[in-house]
């Protein structure tokens, strides 16, 4: 058998993210030793994500998002995860390994499907200028997404929330984006649907529609939706590990032996 002679190239990965020389490091074109001074935390994720630093904008209004998506108590399965993990006595990173494995489709999977949805709707009528956007063509893709899903019977992703009639997270970011003049095309797309599902179904916005049209006014990309919501949830997480470490009784159960039901 013949051998394959395959030279490894030793430069074959390549980054745009950051570069490591002897007591330096450059993240995205600036010296790290001068992020650490003059910029923060939400700012790095920004431009980590995006390439570039936010202007001072961008910026508050990507605070904004992070900090709304902190924490819902213990009723997400990430966070009774963390905390059921916690309680068997693993370290922190197998419990926040654990959390963050549980999200997906019907867990924190909205976002990213409301990115998709409202990015599509504008990038279909060519809309690349706030001061371009026609609100009778946003009215029309509104209506175009309510016929869609609820006339079919389905539910619009990034509406409506198990446990509050008005989400109050995103009923405050979009408060913030049109009291402060953060509105692009995406989030006037957002809030002229809720004005049309509201008055027909008396359903609002969650917390994932609102921070969807607002990353997607920022620019981002549909999939660093979920990746911008862990971001977020992470310090919750942390927080909940940490409590249940502390306060709690160890080995937890969440239900009793009397709560279950043999079906065998």
């Amino acid at each position: 058998m013949q051998k394959n002679n395959f030279k490894v190239n030793p430069k074959s990965l390549k980054t745009a993210v950051s570069r490591v020389e002897k007591d330096k490091i450059i993240t995205r074109g600036y010296n790290q030793k001068d992020l650490i001074e003059k910029i923060r935390f939400g700012d790095m994720i920004f431009l980590l994500l995006k390439g570039r630093l936010p202007s001072i904008k961008e910026s508050k209004i990507f605070n904004h998002v992070l900090v709304s998506f902190c924490d819902h108590g213990v009723t997400p399965p990430s966070t009774q995860t963390a905390r059921l993990i916690t309680s068997s006595g693993s370290p922190i990173n197998s419990a926040i390994a654990g959390a963050l494995l549980s999200f997906g489709n019907k867990h924190a999977g909205a976002i990213q499907k409301s990115m998709e949805l409202f990015q599509s709707k504008i990038a279909s009528v060519h809309l690349i200028e706030d001061s371009t956007i026609d609100n009778k063509q946003i009215a029309g893709l509104a209506i175009e997404i309510y016929n869609e899903y609820i006339v079919k019977g389905k539910k619009i992703p990034g509406f409506g929330h198990r446990y509050h009639d008005i989400d109050p997270r995103a009923d405050k970011l979009m408060e913030i984006v049109v009291s402060k003049g953060y509105i692009g095309p995406h989030i006037k797309l957002a809030l002229a649907l809720q004005d049309l599902v509201y008055s027909k179904k008396h359903i609002k916005l969650n917390v994932d529609g609102a921070n969807a049209a607002i990353l997607s006014d920022l620019g981002f990309d549909p999939e660093l939706g979920l990746g911008i919501f862990m971001i977020g949830r992470l310090p919750g997480l942390i927080a909940h590990s940490y409590e249940e470490h502390m306060d709690e009784e160890e080995f937890r159960r969440f239900c009793d032996l009397d709560d279950v039901e043999y079906m065998g």
